[in-house]
């Protein structure tokens, strides 16, 4: 008897808690018919065969050409972290060759499953050598981020274009 009291209780504090757990409130991209009242356990997932969306159904958590053009475009770099379900890519620092006295990392945040320009933020992190060989940090022009968000979009529209024509 008392360990059927005790499963009781765990249930119920599970039930109580879990609506608490739901990523409802930042996920912009479940559509408004969705909002009823009720008890779910799973988020709803997008229908991954309707025709149209910019889902991949290969399993990564964002939108596919965002992702794939945020490879593409900063292939360049050494990459450190890559979180396909997250979003996430952080490079490692990068100096180019010409200029050894100045490097750059990269954080790209794909934000959404949609193929959206507000769906991609990037972050551009510099960092400069003294004259004793020590790396400083230094302010990266905004204008730098503004071009890889453009360059990655440019990338992202070529490959959802490409596919269409297939």
């Amino acid at each position: 008897m008392f360990d059927r009291k005790i499963a009781i209780a765990l249930l119920s504090a599970a039930l109580i808690t879990l609506p608490a757990c739901s990523t409802r409130g930042g996920d912009s991209a479940a559509p408004a018919a969705e909002e009823s009242s009720g008890f779910r356990l799973l988020p709803s997932l997008p229908n991954p065969l309707r025709r149209g969306n910019d889902i991949d159904v290969e399993g990564i958590g964002v939108n596919s050409y965002l992702w794939r053009a945020s490879l593409d475009t900063i292939s360049f770099m050494p990459l450190s972290e890559v979180d396909p379900f997250g979003g996430v890519i952080i490079t490692d620092w990068y100096a180019n060759p010409d200029m050894t006295t100045e490097r750059f990392k990269l954080t790209v945040y794909i934000l959404d499953t949609r193929l959206r320009a507000d769906a991609l933020a990037v972050n551009v992190f510099r960092q400069v050598r003294e004259e004793n060989g020590t790396w400083i940090d230094a302010q990266a022009s905004t204008d730098t981020a503004y071009e890889i968000e453009n360059a990655i979009l440019t990338r992202a529209r070529q490959l959802r274009i490409s596919q269409l024509d297939d």
